[in-house]
């Protein structure tokens, strides 16, 4: 069969990750998966000249008004993938929801990653409760095995012996639902009273203006850096080197570097948040934090603390490993793809 999958494909952001896994998951099925950016298309009609020319019989979308909007009446059964933005902001617009209402009235089925983007979904959209499926992501992590750690550090301006750094990531897109600033100025604080304490941010520049209120915060901050995109298999190897991983983000669907972490055996401090709480249990697979105070005082902690580390590590590794297995991931869609099979007009 030949699909259609439409998402937002900014690179090494979240949504862009899992769409390029769930195309191999199809492509090893057997189908031939066309990958295309959501955002290149400006109507349902271009999507429409796109199927025709393609030769498409079914389709697939990475967030239901982003890409699901453009996919109804074209006569080509079609599921969709909740992204996260559209089910924690695009449903309080009336007009964006009423959309994704008609969308799910024509799915075959909808994949939400937790029980509780489900529950949302099912409470918003009641008439679509029978084809709402819940698949968490599958976590592969493939670290770059010559990746130079001191190279990266120069490279962030970070002019400190290794053996000593505490660096956290942020691994985010620079829009404003990631939230990067969040933390900037409490971290600053404490790293001008230790000062081998360092925050970087790693990602895209997803959205331009507010690339610049980063920039410019970020450039007059101690103790913080910004870094643009890196490869994934590069990133992967400053996540195992870095002391922790941070997410601040106001709204997340399920953080991909958050279970990334968990795999590599690195701590995770995650603002409490639902997207996160639903991965991170407070001092059993990481930290939740409710404010930039109690982060940092949660960091500290657990630098001071080896044997919280060492539990917090094991059990999110344990936690990734039982609930987020890519094998189960790809026999998931393996099974929803057939659902497609077949006109939608038999």
């Amino acid at each position: 069969m030949r699909l259609l999958f439409l998402a937002v494909l900014r690179r090494h952001t979240g949504n862009a990750i899992t769409a390029q896994r769930v195309r191999d998951h199809l492509e090893a099925a057997g189908h031939v998966c066309i990958l295309k950016d959501a955002l290149d298309f400006e109507s349902p009609s271009e999507i429409s000249d796109f199927i025709k020319a393609e030769s498409l019989e079914a389709a697939m979308a990475l967030h239901l008004y982003r890409g699901g909007r453009l996919l109804p009446g074209h006569g080509i059964p079609f599921g969709i993938i909740f992204g996260g933005t559209d089910l924690n902001e695009d449903v309080k617009h009336g007009e964006k929801n009423k959309v994704m209402g008609k969308v799910l009235e024509e799915a075959r089925f909808a994949v939400a990653f937790t029980e509780s983007m489900k529950e949302t979904a099912q409470r918003q959209w009641p008439h679509a409760k029978d084809k709402i499926y819940v698949q968490s992501q599958g976590i592969a992590t493939v670290p770059n095995t010559t990746f130079n750690w001191n190279t990266f550090l120069q490279r962030s301006e970070i002019n400190q012996s290794a053996d000593n750094l505490h660096v956290f990531l942020l691994i985010c897109g620079l829009r404003q639902v990631k939230d990067p600033l969040y933390l900037v100025d409490a971290f600053s604080e404490w790293h001008q009273e230790e000062p081998n304490i360092y925050m970087v941010i790693v990602g895209p520049e997803v959205d331009p203006v507010f690339t610049r209120e980063v920039k410019a915060k970020v450039k007059r901050t101690a103790g913080v850096r910004l870094i643009g995109e890196i490869a994934q298999e590069d990133l992967h190897a400053v996540m195992k080197n870095c002391f922790a991983v941070v997410n601040s983000s106001v709204s997340e669907g399920m953080s991909a570097a958050i279970l990334e972490a968990m795999d590599l055996e690195v701590p995770v401090l995650a603002r409490n948040i639902p997207g996160n709480a639903a991965v991170v249990k407070h001092e059993v697979t990481g930290l939740l934090f409710s404010d930039p105070q109690e982060f940092v005082r949660l960091a500290k902690r657990l630098g001071g603390d080896p044997a919280l580390e060492k539990q917090i590590v094991a059990n999110g590794r344990e936690y990734v490993r039982m609930y987020h297995s890519w094998q189960v991931e790809r026999n998931t869609y393996g099974h929803l793809v057939r659902m497609l099979e077949g006109s939608s007009e038999d």
